[in-house]
């Protein structure tokens, strides 16, 4: 059997290495987790499935919903949750894009998934700074503390801290469990105060456990 190569596809394959390292660039020097040669890998892959779909005839559909599927279970896999916050999300929706990307060039969008390519760059430089002005901003959140005893001495100790942090706080619920006392408040502040009151609750030894 006869190989061909197509000049068109060795372009498609050019401008997907292109995009997914300018994408990659700006991903590696933040320190994500997902780096210049993983974005590169993702968007050249998905370029490689959709010229596959392109030669193959009748299962383009179906590769095409396999590759949105597969670059899921990857996103999936960065995203990392703790009692304070979910990591991971910004890098996993770039993930996305960058597969988007990657088809694009596959079916012989260039221009198009360039223009995507510093949109997605742009978007990732520009709102990473809306994001700081967006933390001076004060706005509330919940606080799950747990207490180590029952006495509500405690209690009124950590809402004083949190007063002298300049954070606003409204009792929400408040149980008792196994000798414990669990409070949850609603605080009020921006995330610079939200720091500083999270290390004074490291130090407060009535506190076993906030989130």
């Amino acid at each position: 059997m006869e190989i061909l190569i197509e000049r068109e596809d060795l372009i498609s394959l050019a401008i997907s290495v292109l995009c997914g390292s300018i994408i990659g660039f700006e991903r590696e020097y933040n320190n994500k987790s997902a780096g210049f040669r993983t974005v590169i890998l993702i968007c050249l892959g998905s370029t490689i499935f959709t010229l596959v779909s392109k030669h193959a005839p009748g299962s383009g559909d179906r590769i095409a919903a396999n590759i949105i599927t597969g670059i899921g279970f990857i996103g999936a896999g960065v995203i990392f949750k703790d009692k304070l916050s979910v990591l991971g999300l910004t890098t996993a929706a770039v993930i996305w894009t960058a597969a988007g990307v990657g088809m694009l060039t596959g079916i012989g969008y260039h221009m198009l998934a360039i223009c995507i390519t510093f949109f997605t760059v742009i978007s990732l430089s520009l709102f990473g700074n809306i994001s700081y002005i967006l933390d001076l901003l004060k706005h509330s959140k919940a606080l799950t503390l747990t207490f180590k005893n029952t006495d509500l001495n405690n209690l009124a100790r950590v809402e004083e801290i949190i007063k002298n942090n300049k954070v606003k706080s409204k009792r929400s619920t408040m149980n008792k469990s196994n000798g414990q006392i669990y409070v949850t408040l609603i605080i009020k502040g921006n995330e610079k105060q939200f720091v500083k009151l999270y290390e004074a609750l490291i130090r407060e030894e009535s506190v076993t456990d906030f989130y």
